[in-house]
Formats: structure tokens, sequence, C-alpha cells
């Protein structure tokens, strides 16, 4: 019996995080594919285009890729399992803050599934676009993707299709959370989900886990005859971001008539003019909270979902070229895959992670910061090498290095070749 050959290797930190996932693709191009996506996620590529990956990667054509996310026969949701089951794994039992949102993108024509005018939350207005879900998770400052699960309008729905709200969708994804054994001790989501009620708080509440949650300013409370609302003194805190830096904010509780364990509160940068885009109003479940931790949890969802936006921007979230959702999910696991491969090497979840070589942090762009956007970029000069040797090689094939006007020594210091090779070895 003929033994299959063994995938051509990419980088080692690649390599390393995909044999994770080896006994879901029954054949070594399919593994490959997976591989070189990977790799083309994290490159510094401006769009994620499969033509533009598979330069990168040393591929003759973009088919092998395509055919990865159309016709190989691998199976999604097994992927999705076992990337979770790697989170599980890291974690340890230890508690996450459970981030609901939304991701919208714009898409022209009606030809991609489940495409319509609806808001768009990247866009902040009603366009022609497509809408998921997601589900992501915060562990000491770190972010990485849980699940996701497109929104399918009525006017869109395919044969065996069944229409869900947005909170339906995201009830579903927390019990799918929950029954796998993610620990959240706090959930954070907008006014869309916080006025659900059904629909999503009384998972929550089922669960018995705390939240805090967007309302809108008019929400609405029963109150009993002779009850009223009572607005408290305002607390002055400092908001801390994600980069330590801080911001003078306020926040006052509001009782309605009785307080219960669902508490209301409104916070703002101007406590005299309560400016409506600086100016939230929030529910809570969480016993025991001060208005400072209060404001400071409440914000972690805003720069999280900042975060989160900039991140899919950098890994081509929107960059698939694909019209059948099936097709489309897949680009979207690969996505997360990809997010999740960055944030293993932070430092907060480095524990089954091997450290890399301090070596590398002698070149002179490497970057010290704990940011996932710092680390992507380290990411990215550790790959460098092997794509840009995939990008020039041919080259080289029709002009010989002995007939290059410019000189090797000259081509060395253009494109960093002996650096590069020393990290080539060692990355």
């Amino acid at each position: 019996m003929v033994q299959p050959r063994p995938a051509a290797p990419t980088v080692k930190f690649v390599d390393e995080y995909c044999q994770w996932y080896k006994s879901l693709f029954s054949d070594v191009r399919s593994f490959e594919a997976f591989k070189y996506l990977h790799v083309g996620c994290v490159s510094d590529l401006k769009r994620k285009t499969l033509p533009e990956i598979a330069k990168i990667v040393g591929l003759d054509n973009q088919q092998g890729l395509h055919h990865f996310l159309t016709s190989s026969p691998w199976d999604i949701e097994k992927l999705r399992i076992l990337r979770l089951e790697l989170i599980l794994q890291v974690l340890k039992g230890r508690p996450i803050i459970l981030i609901i949102d939304e991701t919208g993108d714009k898409k022209k024509g009606n030809k991609t599934d489940y495409v319509k005018r609806q808001y768009i939350g990247n866009l902040g207005k009603v366009e022609n676009g497509i809408v998921a879900v997601t589900a992501y998770g915060v562990f000491c400052g770190m972010t990485f993707p849980l699940l996701f699960e497109v929104y399918k309008p009525r006017e869109r729905l395919k044969p065996g299709d069944k229409y869900r709200t947005k909170p339906e969708i995201a009830a579903i994804l927390m019990r799918k959370l929950e029954s796998m054994g993610f620990n959240f001790n706090l959930v954070l989501a907008d006014s869309l989900y916080g006025e659900s009620g059904k629909n999503f708080i009384t998972v929550l509440d089922e669960f018995k886990k705390n939240y805090i949650v967007a309302i809108r300013s008019n929400h609405s409370l029963k109150l009993l005859p002779r009850q009223h609302t009572q607005y408290l003194k305002w607390h002055k805190f400092k908001r801390v971001f994600s980069d330590l830096s801080s911001e003078n904010r306020f926040i006052r509780e509001i009782i309605h008539g009785k307080r219960s364990e669902n508490r209301y509160w409104q916070i703002t940068t101007d406590r005299e003019k309560l400016p409506g885009n600086t100016t939230w109003y929030v529910m809570s479940r969480y016993p025991d909270l001060t208005p400072r931790d209060v404001g400071n949890f409440y914000g972690l969802r805003t720069w999280v979902e900042y975060g989160l936006k900039q991140s899919k921007n950098e890994l081509g979230w929107a960059d698939y070229r694909l019209t059948h959702y099936p097709d489309i999910e897949r680009w979207w696991e690969i996505v997360c895959s990809s997010y999740l491969m960055v944030s293993l090497h932070s430092e907060q979840m480095q524990s089954s992670v091997p450290k890399s070589p301090s070596k590398l942090a002698s070149h002179p762009w490497w970057n010290d910061k704990k940011g996932w956007k710092n680390i992507l970029n380290n990411l990215r000069l550790i790959i460098q090498p092997f794509t840009l040797f995939n990008l020039i090689y041919p080259w080289l094939t029709v002009f010989p290095i002995p007939q290059l006007s410019l000189g090797f020594s000259k081509l060395q210091s253009i494109i960093g070749l002996t650096h590069c090779t020393k990290w080539l070895l060692c990355a």
C-alpha cells in the first residue's frame, strides 16, 4: 500500500495549529488548502481574495482553494466543534465574558444568499447586505470567536429554512455554548437583545447568568399604583480602555418603583447635556455590582465591538467572492479559526501554546505590546519570508540571479532576504 505524501509545510506556527484539525481531511490536498487559507488570512494582503492568497502561498492558480471551499467533502460542523474544544482545553474551566453582537457587510445585487436591504451595523445605516449574529469570548482582555449564524430575512428564506429573529439566534448560540461546557460569568449585548424579552433575556435567566445589556431610553416598565421612577445621584468614574488609557464618565442608577434583581442605569460623558450619541441606558442582573463596575463592564462591549470589527477587516471576513451560503459559511469558519490562531499566541492564552523563541523579538519591527493586532503584526513578520519567497521564486526562474541587473546583494537589501532566511529557519 502506497503511503500518502506528507502535506507541504508552510510556516511552523501555522502547521502546528492546523495539525489539530488534520483528521477532518481525507486527502492531503484539502489539508494543504486549509493551511494555505490560514496563511492568507493572517497575511498583510489588503484583500484576502483566493487569487491573491494563491500567489503568496506558491500556487499556480486559485482552483484548489476554491474547490476546498465549495466542493471538498469536509464537515464544517466537525471543524467548528474541534475549534471550540481547543478553546475549552485552553480555558480549563475558567470563566469568560460572552459578547453577543452582529456583523453586517454590504453586498451588491441579490444573487448572494440571504442578502437584503437591512440595517448594517458596520455602516450605521440600511444597505443591501448580509448579516450574521456572532458570539465572542473575552478572557483577561483577549478576544476569540465562538459561534456565528447568518440572519435569514423572511423574504430570502429557502425551502427548509425556518425564520428566526436575531435574539432567537443568539439564544440558540448561548444554549449550544452552555451545553458544550463553556463557563461565561457575564453576558454583554446591545439594545436589540436587551429589549427582546423572552427570546433572549429569558434564556439568561434560565441559565442564571449575570448580564449587562443596553436598553432603549424609552424602555417601558409597568409600575404599581403610587410607585414612581427615581433617579439617584451621579457617580463619577474612570472608564478604562483596552490600551489602559482612561476617560471620565458619569453613571447613576434609575429605580422604577421598587429595586429588583434587574437594575437600571444611565451612563454618559456629560451629565448636564446628556448627549444622545454618548449616553447609554443599561439593564443589569449582577449581584453586588458597583456603579463603576457597570460602567467599565458595559464599556468593555464597546471596545470589544471596535476590536472585532478591526480584526475581521484584517482577516478578510467580507472578502469572499461566493454566492451560496454553505460556501460563505466555510469561509467564515476559516476566518474564525485564523482569528483563534492569533489569539492563542497571547500571554493570556499561552498555557497550552509554546512561547515564541526569544530571538524572534530581536527583529526591529517586533512589537512587544499585548493587543490582538500587535500579535497579528508579529505573526505577519514570521510568515513574511514564506510569502516573499513564493512571490519572488517565479520571477527568479525567468531571470536567474546571475543575470539580475540589480545584483544579489541589492536584492537582499530590498526584500531583507538574509534576515528573512534566518527567520524562516526558526519560525
